[in-house]
């Protein structure tokens, strides 16, 4: 029995089987004119999907609007706004939707337009699938690659190549094989990806749902056959649990509960979870719906959780798992693909960062690089332009919690707002934090600029003050006494007639580090800066004597390409809490290590000094 016969011999059975049928997102994309619309029209006309009334008017619509000289134009079924019919263009994202026996569908028809692309990412962005035409006469052009490059970027591991206007290169199969080679010639240099192709004729419906003898060389699917048996992504409740939080729900003194869509993973009564960013953890005592109670969740469910403890979370935190955390950073890196057609994407301005529903001011950092959509190679860029693609690094006011949007896409995407205008100005999708020394390799805001050379030579400070200048980075778990040790070795060189300053972390942090917390990033930035003013007084012939955490290994070696591997060494100094969460990673081999310090013992750091200028004496002292 037909599914559509259950209608009216067996409602009930009919609404059963269609309620558990599942759900297939896709989008139409290509280039303008290749004909996106007429075949989604012609979709929907041939599987039975549009009303009499609406084909009736569409019919009349024909003959005002229409492309098909007075006859039925399918296109006019999906391009609904004015200006749409008046061009022939596709600008807003339409979206329909219909069903076949096997399956339901969400259709997004994006516009093709080099001027729309940021509509073609807003329907990109919740699609499973994507059906990407090419108009058989003009082939590959550079709207094709850019489309394809963005699906992929979106995650999309699924395409369709619809060859369409087959009719126009008089069906030919070898014309069909040399779009097909260009086509993966290209594609083949993005991840890879289920790619199928077809060939249509979309004003006829050759090969869109039925099969056509006017191309007998082909034997596959048809369209609506390769969209019937694609693959559905699966809801990610087999990931970690993911649950932004949108409302606190208090109705009364005796219920508190956190309203939310659950985004990835699953939910229990009982399950430990942790708030995010305040890294509270707690047991999930209810699961709240409208129709009651459930033990368990699944995504993209909407519920209200109650927890067992009283704990601070408010709109745009994250409930997450005990196990599975996401990342909690202010400093991250993304791929941007820029949207605002008014102004460049612009280093150091502050936009608003939406994620989820978590706004934050966020600074652009850097720009890494620019993809050049003809060849897929990433070029140096200090800008992004409209509807240019890039990796960018930013900087956020309040630390955001997130996964890489190629593991979850909810939770790894993001998007920028012009603060002045409030305009959407980029599409994010992020990948990770900002590694702890990017900002070392950073290229400066101010572009390159002349530096004017001392006239004091190197060999003139050394016959002045006696020693050559070097960078001693006293650096160990936190207590370990590295400023204690700093401060001695300095009163040592003062009485042996030298010249040392002491660069204190703690001190950084009082005037030029006022604006940094302890966080890893931040703690990379201290070092930075002090690093910096170790390399001027370097330069002016002093010996610096730099006492930080520096608990990144990566880190401590980005200071001494910035200070010169002849001019920096390195001293370890142990602490005895080697269990303390902020311990420093394994000192390098070259390194000077002085062991667990006991500071009240007066001798032991007479020792330690002795150390320290035993090493230093040979190569920066007279």
């Amino acid at each position: 029995m037909q599914d559509t016969d259950l209608i009216y011999t067996d409602i009930d059975r009919y609404l059963a089987e269609h309620e558990r049928k599942d759900i297939l997102r896709f989008l139409t994309c290509g280039s303008v004119d290749d004909g996106k619309s007429t075949l989604i029209g012609r979709l929907l006309h041939d599987v039975h999907a549009v009303h009499e009334d609406t084909l009736a008017a569409t019919t009349r619509d024909s003959k005002s609007f229409g492309t098909q000289s007075g006859e039925l134009d399918l296109a006019l079924l999906v391009d609904g706004l004015k200006a749409e019919r008046e061009q022939g263009i596709t600008i807003d994202v339409a979206y329909r939707s219909f069903t076949t026996a096997r399956r339901k569908f969400i259709i997004a028809d994006t516009p093709g337009h080099e001027q729309f692309t940021r509509n073609m990412v807003t329907g990109a962005s919740t699609s499973d699938l994507a059906v990407i035409l090419i108009d058989a006469r003009s082939g590959v052009v550079s709207q094709t690659r850019r489309h394809t490059v963005i699906t992929s970027l979106l995650g999309i591991q699924h395409l369709i190549i619809a060859v369409n206007k087959m009719d126009l290169v008089g069906y030919s199969e070898a014309r069909f094989d040399e779009i097909r080679g260009q086509y993966e010639a290209f594609a083949r240099q993005l991840p890879s990806c289920q790619m199928e192709f077809v060939p249509v004729v979309a004003t006829t419906g050759a090969f869109v749902v039925e099969r056509s003898p006017t191309m007998q060389w082909y034997s596959s699917a048809t369209l609506l056959e390769l969209l019937e048996h694609a693959p559905v992504r699966n809801a990610t409740d087999d990931g970690p649990f993911r649950f932004g939080v949108q409302w606190v729900n208090r109705p009364n003194l005796d219920f508190r509960g956190y309203a939310g869509t659950l985004a990835s993973g699953s939910v229990r009564v009982g399950d430990t979870v942790v708030a995010l960013p305040s890294h509270k953890a707690s047991r999930v005592a209810r699961i709240v719906t409208f129709d009651g109670d459930l033990d368990v969740a699944y995504p993209p469910l909407a519920i209200t959780l109650t927890l067992e403890d009283e704990i601070d979370l408010s709109r745009g935190d994250m409930l997450v798992s005990k196990q599975t955390l996401p990342i909690v950073t202010k400093e991250f890196d993304a791929t941007c693909v820029w949207m605002d057609d008014a102004s460049p994407l612009v280093v150091g301005k502050e936009y608003l960062l939406k994620h989820g529903v978590h706004t934050t001011p966020v600074t652009l950092a850097c720009v890494v690089s620019r993809l050049d959509i003809e060849t897929l190679a990433h070029a140096a860029a200090t800008t992004l332009h409209f509807n240019e693609i890039g990796e960018v690094s930013l900087l956020a006011a309040q630390p955001i919690a997130f996964d890489p949007y190629s593991v979850i896409r909810t939770t790894g995407a993001a998007i920028l707002i012009d603060r002045w205008t409030n305009q959407t100005a980029g599409a994010l999708m992020l990948r990770g934090a900002t590694p702890p020394n990017a900002r070392w390799t950073a290229k400066p805001r101010s572009g390159a600029m002349n530096v004017n050379p001392s006239v004091v030579t190197s060999e003139e400070r050394r016959t002045r003050f006696g020693t050559l200048p070097r960078t001693l980075l006293f650096y160990g778990p936190h207590g370990g006494g590295k400023s204690r040790l700093a401060r001695a070795v300095e009163r040592a060189l003062f009485d042996l007639g030298q010249i040392a300053v002491v660069l204190d972390a703690h001190a950084m942090r009082q005037g030029l580090s006022r604006d940094l917390g302890f966080s890893r990033e931040d703690r990379s930035e201290n070092l930075r800066r002090s690093m910096e003013v170790a390399k001027t007084l370097n330069d002016a012939g002093i010996l610096v004597l730099a006492a930080c955490s520096a608990p990144d290994a990566a880190v401590r070696d980005a200071a001494r390409v910035l200070i010169g591997e002849a001019q920096f060494i390195g001293v370890h100094v142990d602490a005895p809490h080697s269990d303390d969460a902020r311990a420093c990673d394994a000192p390098q081999a070259r390194d000077l290590k002085i062991g667990v310090l006991d500071l009240a013992d007066e001798a032991a750091l007479g020792r330690a000094v002795q150390a320290v200028l035993t090493t230093l004496a040979p190569r920066a002292l007279q």
